[in-house]
C-alpha cells in the first residue's frame, strides 16, 4: 500500500505496474483510501523522560508484537506436564562398603574376629576395626569377602 501511495506522488495520475499495465488513480485511489484508512499506520509509543521532547508516533512497519505470557506468544501449544524432581538416594554415612582385612584380637579374655570396614563416600583414614555383629550389612559383606579369597586361593 505504502508503494502505491509513492508512485501516485510520483508518477501523477496514472502509472504503469512491474506487468506492464497502466492503471488509473481515479479508480485505484478510492480502494486505496479504504485500505488505508482502515488498517493501522501508527503505534503512540509512551516515552521515557530523556526522549520526552520526541513525537510519540512509530510507524506500524517496524513494531514487532509483544506478549505478556507464553500463552499469548504461542496460544495452540500445549501445556506439557511438569516432570517429577529428580530425588537423589544419598547413602547414609553408615553404610558399609566392602571388607578390606580381617584380624584376630584378645577382648576381655575372649578372641574376638575383627574386620576392617571401609564406608561409602569415606576417605581410607575413616576406616574401623568392627565385630562381625556391629557392620552394617555384614552378613553380605562377609559372604563377598569369603568368595574372593577362595577365587584367590585357586588362582595360585
Amino acid at each position: 500500500m505504502e508503494d502505491i501511495l509513492r508512485r501516485f506522488c510520483a508518477y501523477g495520475m496514472e502509472y504503469k505496474d512491474h506487468k506492464g499495465y497502466t492503471h488509473d488513480w481515479v479508480t485505484l485511489l478510492p480502494a486505496v483510501q479504504l485500505a488505508y484508512n482502515t488498517r493501522k499506520n501508527e503505534v503512540g509509543v509512551k516515552l521515557t523522560e530523556e526522549f520526552s521532547g520526541k513525537y510519540p508516533v512509530f510507524p506500524v512497519s517496524l513494531v514487532k508484537p509483544s506478549f505478556q505470557t507464553e500463552v499469548d506468544k504461542f496460544p495452540s501449544r500445549k501445556k506439557s506436564p511438569t516432570p517429577p524432581d529428580i530425588v537423589e538416594v544419598k547413602d547414609s554415612p553408615g553404610s558399609s562398603n566392602k571388607i578390606i582385612k580381617t584380624r584376630n584380637i584378645r577382648l576381655n579374655g575372649k578372641d574376638q574376629r575383627q574386620y576392617l570396614v571401609r564406608f561409602k563416600n569415606q576417605t581410607a583414614d575413616k576406616d574401623k576395626w568392627l565385630a562381625e555383629d556391629a557392620i552394617p550389612d555384614g552378613n553380605l559383606h562377609l559372604r563377598r569377602l569369603r568368595a574372593s579369597r577362595r577365587t584367590e586361593n585357586s588362582h595360585q
